[in-house]
């Protein structure tokens, strides 16, 4: 129950730190339930996804082991177009990510800390 509720914490957390949240593009790195996995069933990323449609003004996503799903774009697209970036799976593949965009990292998978 407690995960479940996660991605509505995410959300509260983020527009309290980012109050122009409506008015911005979110990227959500990983979409499979788990690291490593394309596995998508149970994935609290696709509820953190339908909750920041209604809060922001764009959702892209991005997976290096999903292929079913047709709404995910390249990982270049979502980094340059985001305003706002969360890891919503842990993959090895982001662990090296660099960018000037805020990121809200709740893996520490960045290594600098959880922050919302």
């Amino acid at each position: 129950m407690v995960n479940e509720g996660l991605p509505l914490y995410v959300v509260a957390r983020i527009e309290r730190r980012f109050p122009e949240l409506m008015n911005m593009t979110v990227g959500i790195l990983g979409m499979s339930f788990k690291a490593g996995s394309d596995d998508t069933r149970s994935s609290l990323s696709y509820k953190l996804k339908r909750i920041l449609r209604f809060k922001a003004q764009q959702v892209l996503t991005h997976d290096p082991h999903v292929t079913t799903d047709p709404d995910l774009s390249d990982l270049s697209e979502v980094l340059e177009a985001s305003d706002l970036l969360v890891i919503g799976t842990p993959h090895s593949e982001y662990r090296d990510l660099r960018t000037e965009t805020p990121v809200v990292d709740i893996w520490n998978l960045l290594e600098s800390g959880v922050r919302i």
